[in-house]
């Protein structure tokens, strides 16, 4: 049944990566959109909107569902908390992250989405085997 919310999940991103590309000409990357929040006056309110969304999806899933989250990632809300601000910090030296490159780049056929994403995808693969298999978490 996981394979069901992780399918869905994925096609609400799609669908609203698809939605601000097509509404509003702008590419979903979280990152972009979060770190020139407070650039122009004239973008302030779609990206409050969006982001707004962002949060409150992953309010509503707590709130219908508590013990998913930490089921699904066998990490309690701190150890979350770190992970998203190392994610972010990632995401700043990269100029991009998995949404804006993974998503909305792949789809334009952009080459340095690609490397962005091959690179990100075989770190976290790395990863999980080096945790798995050398740290024994």
């Amino acid at each position: 049944m996981e394979y069901l919310q992780s399918a869905f999940g994925g096609l609400l991103i799609g669908l609203a990566a698809a939605a601000l590309l097509l509404l509003n000409g702008r590419i979903a990357g979280i990152s972009g959109i979060i770190g020139q929040m407070f650039g122009n006056p004239r973008q302030h309110a779609w990206r409050v909107a969006f982001l707004t969304g962002l949060v409150l999806a992953g309010a509503l899933w707590m709130i219908m569902d508590p013990a998913a989250i930490s089921q699904s990632t066998g990490a309690g809300p701190v150890q979350l908390g770190i992970a998203g601000l190392l994610v972010g910090i990632g995401t700043a030296m990269a100029n991009g992250c998995t949404s804006g490159h993974g998503v909305c780049g792949l789809a334009r056929l952009s080459r340095r989405s690609l490397v962005a994403t091959v690179t990100f995808i075989g770190t976290a693969a790395i990863t999980v085997f080096v945790v798995s298999n050398v740290v024994g978490a």
